[in-house]
């Protein structure tokens, strides 16, 4: 094969031509013709080999200088060897279709000489090639000048090759150069397209960013008004604590605790006149009977006596809210001296009637009356009083308990009204407390919170606040209320059952709960209505005992 324009000689084998062999048929066999798509085949050698003198001189029209030797003589062609076809020889005809190979001649190989007939076919063939020599060297010629076209040709296709070869380097190298320019190519796409994720990216933060700030803008102006409204409420604060008692808010106080008054009377006035009231029980008994009673069913009366005015009071205390609601503060105050007038007149004509089923019944209406009393007046003070004085005035309500204590164990001295014919009078003093906040309260007005958030009536309310701070001013009172209001509304209402259900509200419901068995387990309501007798079976006088009762609601009062 031919690399970068070396031809590799390739020789067939050497031998010699006798002389009944064509020396012409060593030469390989025509190529086919080249295509532009082939690779050049390398160059084939024809040789010459140990030719005849005769041959020799017939072929190349003269004697060789050199005398033949035994080593083969190559003869190297730069194209591809033309075969001189012998069969056009031995037709006998001079064919000559423009093609140099074409060119017929008459040859036939050399016999060995037999006889002399031989030896004159010779002669005659020998003068027919010599008509045919001038034939054959024009051909040789033509020949050469093919040969040199050829090799001038194979040349041209060698560089042409060479060119190709540099050609297809540099394709290949291109082919490379493109592929890589697609791969960078395709970064870049990427690239690109993981910038424009990373722009999106950018301007979605840069949105998000923009929304942080307008939320920050916001915040900072929630913050200003947070600031301007705590600014504000601090200074209605300011005004709502500077605000103290004027004379119609203390009337309207004393007014509305003169039912607390009325709950701590009748919770003591029963205590003092015990015996009294046991030997009424033994008469009336007796004369209803004709017997008399015996010690343990007179306690169990006075027992009942006692103890159902608890009774009472716990009704009264379940339906103070529904009346408040209904009938409003003030409203439900002064219905409540009603039923206060009612049982207290039962109880003062207790002696008269000669019954005591008519104690009984007073003592429970009258409980009735102060359960309401304990929900309608610490409500009706808490509303009425401004924010600073709340909580004080809250103590008021307790404080009217225990004078009302003290008052009724005092007049139940054997000096005042202690006796066989003082103790009605000594419990139908109840009727006084309820008489006098019928006459006062009328004059006082409606709770401004009960007017503002249950009615709805802000005009209503508004009067009555300047009323009772004795200013034209209640802006700020007004809108506290509607504060409250708001807060009222943002809490959940819930059912006594959800209350009793509910985990998170259990545990403040037992501490209240406790709190108030704690008082009643204490024995301060065996002191209330048995510190008389308790006193005298400790051994002192029924007088002392009373005094040393008296000592302890003092002690209340000062405490309280």
């Amino acid at each position: 094969m031919a690399t970068n324009g070396d031809l590799s000689m390739i020789s067939p084998p050497t031998s010699s031509i006798s002389n009944d062999q064509d020396p012409f048929g060593q030469l390989p066999p025509l190529p086919p013709p080249l295509r532009s798509t082939q690779v050049l085949q390398p160059l084939s050698v024809f040789p010459v080999s140990n030719l005849s003198e005769d041959s020799y001189d017939y072929v190349f029209g003269g004697r060789r200088k050199t005398p033949p030797t035994t080593t083969t003589t190559q003869l190297k062609l730069t194209s591809p060897p033309v075969r001189l076809r012998p069969e056009d020889a031995y037709r006998g005809e001079n064919i000559n279709n423009g093609r140099f190979y074409r060119h017929s001649f008459s040859y036939a190989p050399k016999r060995q000489r037999h006889s002399s007939r031989d030896d004159r076919d010779r002669e005659s063939r020998l003068r027919c090639h010599g008509e045919d020599e001038a034939t054959l060297r024009q051909l040789l010629l033509d020949l050469q000048k093919q040969v040199s076209v050829m090799s001038m040709n194979l040349s041209a296709k060698l560089d042409e090759l060479q060119r190709g070869d540099r050609h297809l380097e540099t394709t290949v190298a291109l082919c490379e150069i493109r592929t890589q320019l697609q791969e960078l190519t395709k970064s870049v796409e990427s690239c690109q397209s993981e910038v424009s994720e990373v722009k999106r990216d950018m301007v979605a933060i840069k949105h998000e960013l923009d929304t942080v700030q307008q939320v920050k803008e916001e915040i900072e102006e929630l913050r200003e008004y947070v600031d301007r409204l705590e600014e504000h409420t601090h200074r209605r604060k300011l005004r709502l604590l500077e605000q103290g008692l004027t004379f119609f808010l203390t009337y309207s106080i004393f007014s509305a605790v003169l039912g607390m008054l009325q709950f701590g009377y009748n919770t003591g006035v029963i205590n003092a006149p015990e015996k009294n009231i046991e030997n009424f029980m033994k008469d009336v008994y007796k004369d209803r009977y004709g017997e008399d009673i015996s010690e343990e069913f007179i306690q169990q009366l006075y027992s009942v006596a006692v103890s159902i005015f608890a009774i009472g009071g716990m009704l009264g205390g379940f339906s103070g809210g529904w009346m408040a609601n209904r009938f409003g503060r003030k409203g439900g105050l002064l219905l409540n001296n009603v039923l206060g007038i009612s049982g207290a007149c039962l109880m003062g004509f207790t002696k008269v009637s000669h019954s005591y089923e008519m104690l009984f019944l007073g003592r429970f209406i009258i409980g009735v009356n102060c359960g309401l009393n304990t929900s309608l007046v610490p409500m009706y003070i808490s509303e009425i009083a401004p924010l600073n004085l709340r909580g004080g005035l809250g103590t008021v309500n307790q404080l009217a308990v225990t004078v009302g204590l003290l008052l009724s164990q005092v007049l139940g001295i054997e000096q005042i009204l202690g006796t066989n014919e003082g103790w009605p009078i000594l419990l139908g003093l109840a009727i006084c407390p309820a008489i006098l906040q019928l006459i006062l309260l009328p004059v006082c007005p409606e709770s401004p919170r009960y007017l503002l958030i249950t009615k709805q009536w802000e005009e209503e309310a508004r009067k009555a606040l300047r009323r009772l701070r004795a200013s034209g001013s209640v802006d700020e009172d007004i809108e506290e209320m509607r504060a409250e209001e708001r807060a009222q509304q943002a809490e959940s209402h819930i059912s006594t059952m959800e209350l009793i259900c509910s985990p998170t509200l259990r545990p403040p419901l037992i501490i209240g709960i406790v709190m108030q068995l704690s008082q009643q387990f204490s024995g301060i309501n065996a002191v209330f209505y048995y510190s008389t007798s308790l006193f005298m079976s400790s051994g002192l006088t029924e007088e002392s005992a009373k005094f040393a009762t008296i000592g302890i609601g003092a002690i209340m009062v000062l405490y309280s």
